[in-house]
C-alpha cells in the first residue's frame, strides 16, 4: 500500500493474537508495521512477528516492482519487530542491515551473529543516503529498549518512530489515521503507552526535545495507523503522558469489594460526584475490569480514589498489584483520596498510601472514609464531604454553582505568576505576568503592569477588561511555553482548547489555577516602557487550595535547568542514565535498568 509517491506499507495484521506481550488484551488484534522507502537505494524500515514471514515477504516483493532492496533498518528488537532478519537477509543476501551497536549486540544474543561483513553501525545524527530521501537516525534509549533508534527522513518528512506513537489493534483497509483521530485514537494508544512505554516518561521527553528541530509531517509507528495528518495533535498527546500531566478532567474509582459493602459505598460516591459536578468518573471493579484500562485512567485524570478492603492484615491482592503498577510507571502528580473497609482494625488506607510514599507531587485528600463492614451514617457524611472537597473546583467553575464574589481570591494574589486572558473581537488572548497587585480594599482594586510591546496590552487599552488567573504550583512548563514565548498576534494561543468563560466573556484557565478575577479598566497610568491598568473586581472565584506558583517556585522547580557544559559524570551503557559527579561509587545501580556501575562510562567531554 503506498503511503507517499516513494514509500510503501508493508506490514502485517495478527487477528489471532489474545494477549499482547502476554499480558495485555487486544481483541482488536495487532499491527506489525513495516515501510519500504523505493528510491536510488530501496530501505525497508524494521520487520515482522515471527509468524507473519512469508507475508511479509510477499508484500515486500510486490512493493519493490522487481527491484532489490539494499538496506534493511532495524530499529528496534523487541522480537514482534525483529523476527525475521535473518529470514529476509536470506532471501536478500545483498542487503545490508542498517541499525545501532546497541542491536547488533542483541542480534547476536537472538540469532548467533551480528552481520559483521553486511552492516552499517549507526548513532546519533548519522546518515544514510537513498538518493532524493536522507535518512536521519536519532538515538531513542529506553523508548522503551536501550537499543532504540528512530528515522527522520527529510524528503517526505517522515518520523520512523519505532515503537513510539503506537496504539493496540490491527489497521483498517486504510493505514492511515483517516479515521482515528480523536477518542478513536486517544483511547488504545493511551492504553499501549501507559502500559508499554509509561515508566519511561524522561526519556520519551528527551525524544520530543529532539523531535522539536525537524519538520514532521507524518509519523510511522511500528504498531498503529500512520498519522498522516495534525502531526500536532499526536505530539502534544505524547507530551502530556510524558510529563505525566493531567488529560482530561475527572475522577476514578478503584475498588475491590469482597461482600459488596465496599462497591455500594463506591457506587455512593461516584453519584455525588456527579451531582456536584464532575465532568468524567471512571469506576473500575479491580477483580473484573482490565486491570490496564484501570492504569489509563489513573495517568489519564488528575483525581483517584482508591477504595478496598483490609485483607491478610494488608490490602486485597488486585489492589495491591494496581498500586504497584501505578508506581512502577512513576505515578505523580495526582490528588488521592481513599475508602477502607475492615470489620476489625482496617488500616488499607494506611497500607495504600505507604505504598505510595515514593511518588512525586501527590496531594492527599483531606478526607478519608472508613468502613466498618458497612457504611453506616456517619461513613455517609464523611463521602459526602470527601464528594464536595473533590468536586469544589468544578462547583467553582460552572456558573450555576460558582461563587462569583469570593473575594478570598485577592488572597491568592503575591509575588506570582498569572495568565492574564482578553479578547479582541471573536480572537482570545493570554499572556505571562509576575505585576498584579491589590491596591486597595474598599473599595477592591487591583493594579496590572504590562508592558506596551505586548499584544496584550493593546486589546486591554482597547477593550477595558481582563482575567487574571492566578497559576498553581501544579503548572508544568508547557503553560510558560504557550502563553509566554510566542506573540498572540501571530498565532492563536487558545487553538484547540474549549475553555470556560467568565461572565465578561473572557476565558479563564481551566486547570493550573487556584483562582481567578475579572477586571474591568478604571484608570491607565503610563510608566513609559509599561502601562498600568487599575481595575475594578467584577468577578472573584477561588478554585482550589493549591499554592500559588510564585517566581521563586517557578525558577526552582519548574523551569529547565540548562545542562552545564563541561559537566562530569557517568553514562550507563545499556539505558544512557546519566550520574552526574567526580566519582562513581562501586556499588551504584542504575535506577533505570538495574545494571552495576561497571555498565558505566565517563561522560565525554565538550
Amino acid at each position: 500500500m503506498r503511503i507517499t509517491d516513494d514509500v510503501f506499507y508493508v506490514g502485517v495484521n495478527d487477528y489471532d493474537i489474545d494477549l499482547f506481550e502476554g499480558h495485555y488484551i487486544v481483541p482488536e488484534g495487532m499491527a506489525y508495521n513495516s515501510y519500504l522507502i523505493r528510491d536510488e537505494k530501496v530501505a525497508v524500515m524494521d520487520s515482522v512477528d515471527a509468524a507473519f514471514t512469508h507475508e511479509w515477504l510477499d508484500n515486500i516483493s510486490e512493493a519493490l516492482g522487481g527491484r532489490k532492496p539494499d538496506y534493511l533498518v532495524v530499529q528496534h528488537m523487541e522480537p514482534d519487530h525483529s523476527a525475521n532478519i535473518v529470514n529476509f537477509m536470506q532471501a536478500y543476501p545483498e542487503a545490508t542491515v542498517v541499525s545501532s551497536v546497541k542491536a547488533f549486540q542483541m542480534m547476536k544474543n537472538f540469532f548467533g551473529k551480528e552481520f559483521e561483513d553486511r552492516r552499517i553501525v549507526v548513532g546519533e545524527g548519522s546518515k544514510l543516503e537513498l538518493g532524493r530521501h536522507t535518512l536521519t537516525f536519532v538515538t531513542a534509549p529506553m523508548v522503551h529498549w536501550p537499543e532504540v533508534i528512530v528515522t527522520y527522513d527529510d524528503a517526505d518528512g517522515i518520523l520512523f518512530s519505532a515503537d513510539g506513537f503506537g496504539k493496540f489493534g490491527a489497521l483498517k483497509k486504510d493505514v492511515t489515521d483517516t479515521d482515528e483521530e480523536g477518542e478513536g485514537w486517544d483511547c488504545e494508544a493511551r492504553r499501549y503507552y501507559f502500559g508499554i512505554v509509561g515508566k519511561y516518561g524522561a526519556q520519551v521527553q528527551a525524544l520530543l526535545r529532539k523531535a522539536e528541530a525537524l519538520d514532521i509531517r507524518m509519523i510511522c509507528p511500528l504498531h498503529g495507523p500512520v498519522l498522516n495528518k495534525n502531526v500536532g495533535y499526536y505530539v502534544n498527546k505524547y507530551n502530556i503522558w510524558s510529563s505525566y500531566g493531567v488529560e482530561s478532567d475527572g475522577i476514578v474509582i478503584a475498588y475491590t469489594s469482597v461482600y459488596g459493602h465496599t462497591k455500594d459505598a463506591v457506587n455512593l460516591l461516584a453519584d455525588k460526584l456527579r451531582a456536584k459536578g464532575c465532568p468524567k468518573v471512571a469506576v473500575h471493579d479491580l477483580a473484573r475490569s482490565d486491570m490496564a484500562e484501570a492504569v489509563e485512567d489513573a495517568f489519564r485524570y488528575g483525581k483517584i480514589v482508591l477504595a478496598t478492603t483490609t485483607y491478610n492484615a494488608g490490602i486485597f491482592p488486585y489492589m495491591r498489584e494496581f498500586i504497584n503498577s501505578l508506581t512502577e510507571r512513576n505515578f505523580c502528580n495526582r490528588t488521592v483520596a481513599f475508602i477502607e473497609n475492615g470489620s476489625w482494625a482496617p488500616n488499607a488506607a494506611k497500607t495504600m498510601k505507604t505504598m505510595l510514599e515514593g511518588c512525586k507531587n501527590l496531594i492527599f485528600a483531606e478526607n478519608s472514609v472508613k468502613i466498618m463492614s458497612a457504611a453506616d451514617d456517619a461513613a455517609k457524611q464523611k463521602i459526602e464531604a470527601l464528594a464536595d472537597e473533590l468536586c469544589g473546583e468544578y462547583l467553582a467553575r460552572m456558573d450555576a454553582t460558582a461563587n462569583k464574589n469570593d473575594l478570598r481570591a485577592l488572597f491568592k494574589i503575591g509575588y506570582g505568576l498569572y495568565v492574564i486572558t482578553s479578547r479582541d473581537g471573536d480572537k482570545d488572548n493570554g499572556f505571562i505576568c509576575n505585576t498584579v497587585s491589590q491596591v486597595t480594599s474598599t473599595p477592591n482594586r487591583v493594579a496590572v503592569c504590562v508592558n506596551k510591546q505586548n499584544y496584550s496590552h493593546h486589546l486591554i487599552k482597547k477593550t477595558g477588561v481582563m482575567n487574571v488567573n492566578c497559576l498553581s504550583v501544579d503548572a508544568p512548563f508547557e503553560v510558560f511555553k504557550s502563553f509566554g514565548f510566542r506573540s498572540g498576534r501571530t498565532c492563536d494561543k487558545f487553538e484547540g482548547m474549549n475553555e470556560p468563560r467568565s461572565d465578561n466573556g473572557l476565558i479563564f484557565l481551566s486547570k493550573y489555577i487556584n483562582a481567578f478575577m475579572s477586571l474591568k479598566v478604571e484608570q491607565y497610568v503610563d510608566l513609559g516602557t509599561h502601562g498600568m491598568f487599575i481595575c475594578e473586581v467584577t468577578e472573584a472565584r477561588v478554585i482550589s487550595d493549591r499554592e500559588t506558583m510564585t517566581y521563586t517556585y517557578y525558577q526552582a522547580n519548574v523551569k529547565p535547568k540548562p545542562e552545564p557544559k563541561g559537566r562530569k559524570g557517568f553514562v550507563c551503557k545499556i539505558c544512557g542514565y546519566v550520574y552526574e559527579g567526580d566519582e562513581l561509587p562501586e556499588d551504584f545501580v542504575c535506577p533505570l535498568c538495574k545494571h552495576p556501575a561497571s555498565d558505566f562510562e565517563p561522560l565525554p567531554e565538550k
